[in-house]
């Protein structure tokens, strides 16, 4: 599985936060599907670092 994180629409107008295949968390507005995407992204990067 990939670990690439992506957000996409849904029919209904919310957003959804994909990791791969994955759904990790869905029904956010698009700001907070951005929000929730980039902590991960930094959380990411701080174990990478580590």
């Amino acid at each position: 599985m990939s670990n690439v994180i992506r957000v996409k629409p849904t029919h209904d107008g919310t957003y959804t936060v994909y990791r791969g295949d994955a759904v990790l968390i869905s029904g956010l507005t698009r700001l907070q599907a951005e929000r929730y995407e980039a902590r991960i992204a930094a959380e990411a990067e701080a174990l990478a670092a580590a």
